[in-house]
């Protein structure tokens, strides 16, 4: 009794983690890059100024301050990387109209804050946080929050223009104009904002910090998918007929372990696309090759627990102590293999950008779902049928008793 009770709570642990992987597949689905799906590609230029000349740490910092805009826009995979000596390329995936990216990416974002002369009091790198909020009115404004050297500034500036307007500008463009009605030290709203994502867009401007030197487009267009549908499908149908052939050879030479070992690999495909889309990666055409690979070496993990269990058959061993001893022999062997395809993975991710790091990333992601499956699904799935006929004939495993 205690024995069916186990084979149970095992059996009920693994529809969870379908049932969870399943989930989050339909509740988030998956990325597409920009080569499987389309979106804008935009060149920008930078533009020298009295005050800094163009080299390599002005252009390291403007693809720095861009590479953070992008992450807020929550684009998938974005690839932003440099061009010669004066030019940034961002390439967006699901962007149709790249005026609307450029018009958060391609702004200087210089916020300044500037008495009714003109005379600036103060600028933005005495921000620390800006965000998107409601006042008490429920009208859209920008709550800021300032360092501590900031807050100091910002009470001196305040306690001195009390009654008079202080304007915030924006790429000297007037945000509001506000009449001093108190200190104010740490906090502070902008307001005159028709709608929250209007706000949300110069909040990150603002949270971002401005571009060292500004930066004109040269070259926008829209992309489109490099693969087309119809090449998409093709990959599709050849993936599900490699996985078709790989699932008759397993039935053919092990049986019925060949049987568990299919319906295995199709776990492992909805917990790898479950995990791909909790994630929230994406999947490009090089990410489409590491997840092939990553099948591969997951059919290839089960294919040395078969064959160290059916060592074990053949020495005259029990079902029970061959899986036993023969998952103990797999697991050194897996473990090699895939930890170091995994240590290149992390190189690859690292020291890499754009369509390589989302192979190295996917190729991860299915390596270690594929060692998760081999250890934890394979092994209850056999324990599960191991008091089962079909793994008690003298054939089980493609083993032949003589």
């Amino acid at each position: 009794m205690r024995y069916k009770q186990k084979r149970r709570i095992k059996l009920i642990i693994i529809l969870a983690i379908m049932a969870f992987a399943a989930f989050l597949y339909f509740q988030h689905g998956i990325n597409l890059g920009l080569d499987l799906q389309g979106g804008a590609h935009i060149v920008l230029q930078a533009q020298p100024t009295e005050e800094r000349e163009i080299n390599d740490t002005v252009m390291t910092g403007i693809q720095s301050v861009i590479e953070r805009r992008v992450n807020q826009l929550g684009l998938s995979e974005p690839l932003i990387q440099r061009q010669g000596s004066d030019r940034i390329i961002v390439e967006l995936p699901a962007v149709d109209s790249p005026n609307e990216a450029i018009e958060t990416i391609g702004r200087t974002a210089m916020l300044t804050f500037q008495n009714s002369a003109g005379e600036v009091l103060m600028t933005g790198e005495a921000v620390q946080d800006a965000r998107a909020d409601h006042d008490q009115y429920g009208r859209p404004v920008v709550a800021f929050t300032l360092t501590e050297k900031g807050s100091e500034k910002f009470a001196d500036i305040t306690r001195k223009y009390i009654g008079e307007k202080i304007g915030i500008y924006l790429d000297n463009e007037q945000l509001t104009n506000p009449t001093v009605q108190a200190v104010i030290e740490e906090r502070g709203q902008i307001t005159g904002y028709e709608t929250i994502e209007a706000a949300q867009k110069d909040a990150i401007l603002i949270r971002e910090g401005a571009l060292p030197v500004p930066v004109e487009v040269i070259e926008t267009r829209t992309v489109g998918p490099t693969l087309g549908e119809i090449s998409i499908q093709k990959s599709i149908r050849a993936g599900l007929l490699g996985l078709l052939l790989v699932a008759i050879y397993m039935v053919f030479y092990y049986r019925f372990p060949g049987v568990l070992a299919s319906v295995i690999l199709a776990i492992y495909g909805l917990i790898l696309m479950g995990t791909m889309a909790g994630l929230q990666a994406t999947l490009t055409l090089p990410g489409i090759a590491g997840l092939i690979l990553s099948i591969g070496m997951a059919v290839d993990a089960n294919i040395i627990i078969f064959e160290r269990i059916k060592d074990e058959l053949k020495s005259g061993k029990t079902l029970r102590a061959a899986i036993d001893a023969g998952f103990k022999r797999a697991y050194t062997t897996i473990v090699d293999a895939n930890v170091t395809t995994i240590m290149t993975a992390l190189i690859l991710a690292y020291f890499t950008s754009g369509t390589v790091r989302g192979f190295a990333v996917t190729l991860g992601i299915g390596i270690i779902v594929s060692m998760f499956t081999a250890f934890f699904v394979t092994r209850n799935v056999i324990d599960i049928f191991a008091g089962s006929k079909l793994l008690r004939e003298n054939k089980s495993f493609g083993v032949r008793k003589g």
